[in-house]
């Protein structure tokens, strides 16, 4: 017989690690297992291992509710990450319910049925798990090959060229000339880190600049908090800091653009050498957050330029030489080893296809329902962070929500619920308006946000923390259903009897006793 689960959470990184724990605290008669395609736990803090692969969000709210991040750094290395996230899944007896090695290739919703038939495949063999409801909390990108463009006489080239999304660990450029093709958050990570490492020079050839922000490396309020308030508050402290500090900055960003432009240049100005074309390197010509605004903590990129190990240029690429790049402007960069830090491929899913009745749904055609359901898609919800903060934050609020909206499923004694397409007076719109050239490229892989209501994606943390943790469950753009197949007065009584242990733990008011919510007020469930 088909092995049948209550909740199949697809990836056991951040996403899944929050889903499993706010399942076990609100849903604890929910049985759940979480399907994880590679070896390890850790998702992207499994994948990437080039050098100085870190954070480019503070650890205060990448780190989870439920644990608190103890150090005082603002940024972490991957291996600290990883350890952390595992770490998380062990005290919580998560790891338990992981399943290494499980490749989710497929996903089909049965009316008939009222569940999910997933598809697995491990070492070649295909096999499926019933669900009903299932979780995708695998990202938005492709873990099996990054971005890289056709470069005119890349085979011509004598040296060794690598995405960081496949670095091979025994690559040796000790001594060594590197050139990094590109400007968002890799490169910008890795041009420090090779220069520490005893790099000979290395050169980051970027087609447009990128705002580069500096943050300090240690919180400025973590160390004390941390020393004279006991741990609950200075967790707190911590966390709602990096909140604040993190908001500001992107309001005040989208609502002075020019202000804040000139701010980030004039702090790249002041930690460059005199005379160096900060406009050129690192003043776009979009305003701040049209794209994401990479950090260099402690302002290690523009250390490593003033180093004189590392420099910046800002051209295209001609062609690809035998011995290095060939540029646009004439010059010529030599290299031993360029490094395509070209980008992500974006996919939803995990790359899974996903069907109802076996007819294929294209997500890039449906519309999202509080950015974490597909109009018409049952039974489903799926994790895509912030592109202005720290993935972690919006990863718990949809962790909280489909456990609200489990709970309100069960005490009404629902077994479906799907977004309905909304009335012809909202707008289609694409899921971000970021110009960032991975978003450009998979538009239409997408789902589609609407103009108003909650159809909207606004990528507000404050926002969201209303609408979905206090709003309440039943819209009118939800759809719930019940089983199909008649059911007697004593077997209802019996379903109501089970709904009724399945309260959750504590409402949305924090009015909670022994696992039921004492204002019983209908925005708790």
């Amino acid at each position: 017989m088909t092995e049948f689960v209550d909740v199949v959470i697809v990836g056991a990184g951040i996403s899944g690690i929050s889903a499993a724990w706010h399942l076990q605290q609100e849903c604890p008669t929910k049985s759940y297992v979480i399907l994880e395609r590679r070896e390890n736990i850790g998702g992207t803090w499994d994948l990437f291992r080039y050098p100085g692969i870190r954070s480019d969000s503070d650890m205060f709210t990448l780190g989870f509710r439920f644990k608190p991040w103890r150090s005082t750094q603002w940024i972490a290395d991957g291996a600290s990450i990883k350890s952390y996230i595992r770490e998380a899944a062990v005290e919580n007896g998560i790891d338990k319910h992981i399943r290494y090695g499980q490749r989710v290739v497929a996903a089909d919703f049965s009316d008939e049925d009222n569940r999910w038939t997933v598809t697995i495949e491990h070492d070649g063999v295909q096999s499926t798990i019933q669900a009903g409801f299932v979780m995708a909390c695998s990202g938005y990108y492709n873990y099996d090959q990054g971005y890289t463009p056709d470069f005119p006489g890349i085979e011509n080239f004598g040296g060794t060229v690598v995405h960081p999304q496949q670095w091979p660990e025994d690559l040796d450029y000790a001594g060594k000339k590197v050139v990094v093709i590109g400007s968002g958050a890799t490169a910008v990570t890795l041009l420090p880190a090779l220069v520490d490492s005893g790099v000979g020079h290395v050169t980051m050839l970027q087609r447009s600049p990128t705002y580069i922000g500096v943050l300090p490396g240690v919180s400025p309020v973590a160390p004390k908090a941390n020393k004279y308030l006991p741990s609950k508050a200075a967790n707190t402290v911590n966390r709602w800091y990096a909140i604040g500090v993190s908001s500001m900055q992107y309001r005040l960003a989208r609502r002075f653009p020019k202000n804040f432009r000139k701010a980030l240049l004039t702090m790249a100005k002041r930690q460059l050498p005199a005379g160096y074309d900060v406009e050129g390197n690192f003043g776009p010509d979009y305003n701040p957050w049209d794209q994401r605004v990479c950090l260099a903590p402690d302002g290690d990129l523009f250390r490593s330029i003033r180093s004189g190990k590392a420099d910046v240029v800002t051209d295209r690429i001609d062609h690809i030489t035998e011995t290095g790049i060939q540029l646009a402007s004439g010059k010529h960069l030599d290299a031993d080893i360029i490094v395509t830090a070209t980008g992500l491929t974006l996919q939803l899913f995990g790359g899974a296809t996903i069907s109802r009745n076996g007819e294929v749904v294209d997500p890039g055609q449906r519309l999202a329902y509080r950015a974490l359901m597909l109009e018409g898609m049952p039974n489903a919800a799926f994790t895509f962070g912030y592109v202005n903060a720290s993935w972690t934050l919006k990863a718990d609020l949809v962790s909280q929500y489909v456990c609200r909206l489990l709970n309100y499923m069960d005490q009404n004694g629902y077994t479906t619920v799907e977004p309905v397409t909304p009335s012809g007076d909202v707008q289609r719109l694409p899921f971000t308006d970021m110009s960032s050239g991975y978003f450009a490229r998979a538009q239409h892989i997408l789902p589609q946000r609407g103009s108003k209501g909650p159809w909207q994606i606004k990528h507000d943390y404050f926002r969201d923390i209303n609408s979905l943790r206090r709003t309440p469950i039943a819209t009118p753009e939800l759809r719930f259903g019940r089983q199909r197949a008649a059911v007697s007065a004593s077997s209802a009584t019996g379903a109501a009897a089970t709904a009724s242990t399945r309260r959750p733990r504590r409402g949305s008011c924090g009015r909670s006793s022994r696992g039921t919510c004492r204002c019983r007020r209908a925005r708790c469930w």
